[in-house]
């Protein structure tokens, strides 16, 4: 929990705290294969009693191998799109739709994303390459699957939107978006990382653990050497 609080204050990014009111963030891995169900989707939020809770769901963030070698017509001379890190304020609006045959939940993009466009067409994503546009592409989080299934497979379900692997853990999701739309409104924000990020933000915890250790013995030894001195007259 904390590794994220202190990306966010590391980032300038806004957390929110009032009861129940959602953090949604993606945590893309490392891997730069496409096709997989490899990045998570994590929301946490404060109960009224101001405690910090955590779910974590199987997702990508990627667009699948299908749509980055066969982009969708609108994006057939640059490439399919890739959703930029960063955050992204008030952007998407909670929905039911049949829109895959089945009745479910879904968070629509109402404003304006950032998003890397994969011009190459092969299985490997580009993340730091293409043309960066911003606009309204259709990047929404859905599910990917159909009901009581959970999917291994990318597959086309995502031609760059963020979808949930297993039925059951969006449905939990789902239940929280609505919890979050009672009180503050049927509009949500989105926070995308690397996975790479989140691992800097663990290592740079671990050495300022270490520093104040290193100094606690430091401090002890400085403390040893000075009751030495007093006692016999010379350190």
């Amino acid at each position: 929990m904390k590794v994220y609080l202190n990306i966010a204050k590391s980032k300038r990014y806004e957390i929110f705290t009032r009861p129940y009111e959602l953090n949604i963030w993606g945590i893309r891995s490392k891997n730069t294969k496409a096709g997989k169900f490899d990045d998570r989707i994590v929301c946490f939020w404060q109960d009224e009693g101001r405690l910090w809770h955590i779910r974590k769901y199987i997702a990508t963030t990627d667009p699948g191998t299908y749509y980055l070698e066969n982009p969708m017509p609108a994006a057939q001379e640059l490439g399919t799109a890739i959703l930029k890190q960063g955050q992204y304020l008030n952007a998407w609006q909670g929905s039911f739709n049949s829109r895959f045959g089945f009745r479910a939940y879904e968070l629509v993009q109402i404003k304006p994303v950032t998003i890397l466009r994969d011009y190459d067409r092969n299985a490997i994503l580009d993340f730091f390459n293409g043309k960066e546009t911003t606009g309204l592409y259709g990047i929404n989080i859905h599910v990917g699957t159909s009901p009581n299934n959970r999917s291994e497979e990318v597959g086309k379900w995502s031609a760059g939107c963020q979808v949930f692997a297993d039925w059951q853990e969006f449905q939990e999701f789902t239940q929280l978006c609505q919890r979050h739309a009672e009180r503050y409104g049927n509009i949500f924000s989105y926070t995308l990382i690397d996975k790479r990020t989140e691992n800097r933000a663990k290592l740079r915890r671990s050495l300022y653990v270490v520093l104040f250790l290193a100094f606690l013995a430091a401090l002890w030894f400085f403390r040893k050497e000075v009751k030495a001195f007093y006692k016999n007259g010379k350190f």
